[in-house]
């Protein structure tokens, strides 16, 4: 549970929206208002040892991660 707490420290820096989570088919979504193209470079190394990707999807790029998510 640190390491998900770790990267949701780092990803509180680029905003905190009201439902900052989607799980579904076993994959953790970050809401798309915390913007991967304005994490810095540094904070999306530390993302993907901690287990999260930028994922892009109709457009759209988030964070996800496999490691953290259930459904």
């Amino acid at each position: 549970m640190d390491k998900l707490i770790e990267a949701l420290q780092i990803l509180r820096k680029y905003g905190n929206p009201s439902h900052p989570t989607v799980c579904e088919h076993d994959v953790l979504m970050i809401h798309p208002d915390i913007d991967p193209d304005k994490v810095s470079d540094d904070d999306k190394i530390k993302l993907k040892d901690l287990g999260f990707i930028v994922f892009t999807e109709y457009g759209m790029k988030t964070f996800q991660s496999f490691r953290y998510g259930s459904a």
